[in-house]
């Protein structure tokens, strides 16, 4: 502790004494030129001492990270031209910031080491693995202030010689522009010397040296990733999409629309989970269950209530016919009618730019392709809960094959999870006739949405006759006197309840086994990490779609997969960091949930100084008229500012009337452009319109209208 104390006092004394003695004056362009004249004096009748003593200098700046240090780097090359100044600056820089890393490392890595272990472990991990590299990044392309990365990087746990060398390596670029730029400065000696070319020459490396350096990185990453393989000189396709959901046949579809060859592998049905599994069998069973609640409950329509009557295989036909009647715009024919090629069977990486297809219909093919996109999407999450494979589970995926040849819904049925899928089918079930329990471990439904959101969807299942039990963890499933039963823990008490059938709803895992990419070096604990560009490790290997996240929706796949085909066709030219600011999504329960950008939640967590304006449909005409009058507009926005941060809407079009307020916040508008849109009557959009004069009614301007009362009173006379 002595020791530490002393070191720090004795950094306090050198920092002091270099600004009490006025050091700092002699570190800026002004004073470098204003000195030059004595320094060169100095140099002439004893160089040696002259250089030793801008060294230590030197050093001393450095160590100290005093400011000043790209000051003395163009003194390098005025005082001892440049490759004497690079010598000197480029060891003496790389000397002072090891001095700085080990103080850095001294005085503060066991105090955040106490405090942050996890974190900083979780650093430490990556620069045993990375650190090299990631120094060298940051040293070649100066983002950040140098005498900053000494310091951060004293905090973790790369090796001081692995510090110093790559600092060295690293900054002789950067350092050699600078000295050069610093054997012009020592010429001028009047208006005209700004304009030599060797000036003109050193500050135009001074630009361009981040894309220079930028490009310089790009190479050596391509270098160290495919150091092991060899690069094919020609190639059978321009692009290979693996995988036929959203994601695959977007990228698959744009690739074929510029020309590009491309081939699309697809081992199972075309169109992906979406179609088959997803999106459309769930709205159609959503749609069926709904007609069933509007017969059962007629009586709010001026109609006698009707028991509905129907044979549930029939339910599950139709959809499998409305599955049918889309299948064909994702089939195999209509995408190689626009220029596809796809290929049924299993694609596995050999390498970076080869994939092996075990074709469905027997045998392999190998092809060969510049850039190639992974789009294979993600499957149900199942928990690893004991006894659940025993008594038999049904997922969103194996629901419509399993239940096609029950005549009723399963009379006892229990869903497992209380996100978006669970609720969803939980609701349907429900009014289709099952007894319907569902589970969550969590205090409420919908945990990413705000609380009264959460609130009003559990009222809105409960009132379908779904037992929605929360704060309720699952512990078994077990199978009693030819029973099945899952028992939940509640307040440390365990809880029996019998099902006929479990659905297993609580989340979705990337599809990431047998596709090879284990042996590529290809992180696959969760998803497939990738870079703005979705960029893998491999700069020609994309990813796109729920095998990356962060939104599994089928539109943001479809979002990814434009960058995913622009990048991996057009990358060497120009390429695009996928937007992800304005993402919409929609909970399809009866009302409907639908939010875009931050809610409110988000925003307090954020720290945000920001306020809500809020419409209720019990106000809208059209609502009025159909009886749907339940649910409200929640817009977030600044502080007495229009700008709209975030929208949550509950109602039973919500996913119908978003669209307006995402194509503002896109745009940049605010809540007084949709104030001043007309909007048709009687639709359900009036709503926007009706909650953007909430907005303007709350921020009216009082003086203003009060001197407007004193004019109109003035008028009558």
């Amino acid at each position: 502790m002595i020791k530490r104390i002393f070191l720090i006092l004795l950094i306090l004394i050198l920092a002091a004494s270099f600004f009490y003695f006025d050091l700092n004056q002699l570190l800026t362009l002004d004073g470098l030129k204003g000195s030059m004249a004595q320094f060169n004096d100095y140099k002439a009748q004893s160089p040696l001492l002259v250089i030793g003593g801008f060294f230590l200098l030197y050093v001393i700046v450095t160590a100290l990270s005093l400011p000043g240090a790209a000051i003395l780097t163009l003194a390098a090359g005025a005082l001892f031209g440049l490759w004497q100044g690079l010598l000197v600056a480029s060891f003496a820089s790389s000397i002072g910031a090891t001095l700085a890393f080990l103080a850095s490392r001294y005085l503060l890595r066991d105090t955040i080491k106490q405090r942050f272990p996890e974190r900083l472990a979780a650093i430490d991990a990556g620069v045993e693995k990375e650190g090299g590299f990631y120094l060298f990044t940051l040293r070649l392309v100066p983002i950040f202030p140098f005498f900053l990365i000494n310091l951060l990087m004293g905090v973790t746990a790369i090796r001081a010689w692995t510090f110093y060398w790559v600092s060295q390596v690293g900054m002789l670029a950067g350092t050699f522009v600078f000295v050069n730029a610093g054997t012009q400065l020592a010429q001028i000696d009047s208006l005209s010397g700004i304009l030599s070319f060797n000036l003109i020459v050193s500050f135009a490396l001074l630009g361009f040296f981040p894309l220079i350096a930028k490009g310089i990185l790009t190479m050596l990453k391509k270098r160290r990733v495919y150091k092991s393989y060899s690069k094919p000189k020609k190639f059978d396709r321009n692009m290979i999409v693996i995988g036929a959901g959203a994601g695959g046949l977007v990228t698959s579809y744009i690739a074929a629309t510029v020309r590009a060859k491309v081939t699309l592998i697809e081992a199972g049905e075309m169109g992906g989970d979406c179609l088959n599994y997803g999106c459309v069998p769930s709205k159609a069973l959503i749609k069926s269950a709904k007609v069933a609640e509007q017969m059962r409950h007629a009586e709010r329509y001026g109609l006698d209530n009707t028991p509905p009557a129907f044979s549930f295989k029939n339910v599950i036909s139709r959809i499998h016919q409305v599955i049918a009647d889309i299948a064909p715009n994702d089939s195999v024919e209509r995408y190689t009618d626009l220029g596809v090629e796809v290929l049924k069977g299993y694609a596995k990486f050999i390498n970076p730019w080869t994939v092996e297809i075990a074709l469905n219909d027997g045998g392999t093919q190998k092809l060969t392709a510049r850039s190639i996109v992974i789009a294979t999407g993600a499957r149900p999450f199942v928990p690893d809960l004991p006894g659940l494979e025993e008594t038999g589970y049904v997922t969103s995926d194996t629901i419509w094959n399993k239940f096609t040849e029950l005549d009723e819904a399963p009379k006892k049925l229990v869903v497992l999870g209380g996100g978006p899928i669970g609720s969803e089918l939980a609701q349907a079930f429900a009014r289709l006739g099952s007894n319907v329990t569902q589970i969550e471990r969590g205090a409420r439904l919908m945990k990413k949405e705000d609380v009264e959101v959460s609130e009003f969807a559990q009222k809105a299942l409960t009132e379908s006759d779904v037992n929605v039990l929360t704060s309720h963890q699952a512990m078994r499933c077990e199978v009693r006197d030819d029973k099945k039963y899952i028992v939940v823990k509640h307040n440390e008490a365990e809880i029996d309840i019998e099902y006929d059938e479990l659905i297993c709803a609580v989340g979705r895992s990337a599809r990431l086994e047998g596709y090879g990419l284990e042996a590529l070096g290809i992180e696959t604990e969760r998803t497939i990490e990738t870079d703005d560009y979705l960029e893998t490790l491999y700069p020609n290997i994309y990813a796109a779609g729920d095998v990356v996240g962060p939104y599994q929706f089928t539109h943001v796949a479809s979002h990814q997969a434009w960058y995913a085909a622009v990048n991996g066709l057009f990358g060497h030219l120009k390429k695009f960091k996928v937007d992800y600011r304005v993402i919409p999504w929609t909970t399809f329960i009866d009302p409907e949930v639908a939010r875009v950008g931050l809610n409110e939640q988000e925003a307090i967590e954020k720290g945000i100084d920001f306020e809500i304006t809020r419409y209720d449909f019990k106000d809208l005409d059209r609502a009025v008229t159909e009886s749907a009058n339940d649910g409200f507009i929640k817009v977030v926005t600044p502080k007495g500012k229009d700008k709209i941060l975030g929208v949550t809407i509950v109602a039973e079009h919500a996913g119908d009337i978003m669209p307006e307020f995402i194509l503002a916040m896109k745009h940049g508008l605010g809540l007084n452009k949709i104030l001043g849109t007309i909007h048709m009557y009687p639709t359900w959009a009036e709503g926007n319109k009706y909650a953007a004069g909430e907005w303007k009614r709350n921020h009216a301007p009082e003086t203003v209208l009060n001197l407007l009362e004193k004019y109109h009173t003035w008028r009558r006379g």
